[in-house]
């Protein structure tokens, strides 16, 4: 990656507060689902079964840096729906089928708009160790599977 790149993304995080990081990465995830929905239904499928490991990286990347112990019942909901977010995405690849990827990119845009509230709140007052990570009072996070 070239120096000016790599350069505006290392100072693109640093002024990033723990809700905006954890934005990008939906970002991130959301991103690359769409990018392999446009492959796929272009029959670029290795591109969009490339798009598809990337979104399984960041899915990955939220689940192992959940916190188990303070997060609660959110972050046992959340494991359990990045889990299954996974599994969309691995049949996904196996199949091309554009509605599972649509799905996976509903479920996470709605939990990246709790992180967006999380964050606008933070903006407001400073950050406390006790209230992050976690999504907003009164977001409602229930979900089944």
């Amino acid at each position: 990656m070239n120096q000016k790149v790599q350069s505006y993304l290392a100072t693109d995080t640093l002024g990033k507060s723990v809700p905006e990081l954890i934005i990008k990465v939906y970002d991130g995830a959301i991103n690359n689902l769409s990018d392999a929905s446009r492959f796929y239904q272009s029959d670029e499928l290795t591109r969009g079964y490339d798009a598809l490991e990337k979104a399984k990286r960041f899915i990955v990347h939220l689940y192992t840096t959940l916190d188990m112990e303070r997060g609660g019942e959110i972050a046992d909901r959340l494991s359990k729906l990045y889990v299954f977010i996974l599994e969309q995405i691995n049949i996904a690849q196996a199949t091309g089928n554009q509605n599972v990827m649509e799905e996976s990119m509903v479920i996470l845009k709605n939990i990246r708009e709790g992180w967006s509230q999380l964050a606008e709140q933070t903006r407001k007052k400073p950050e406390s160790p006790e209230t992050l990570p976690g999504p907003p009072s009164g977001t409602n996070l229930s979900f089944s599977i």
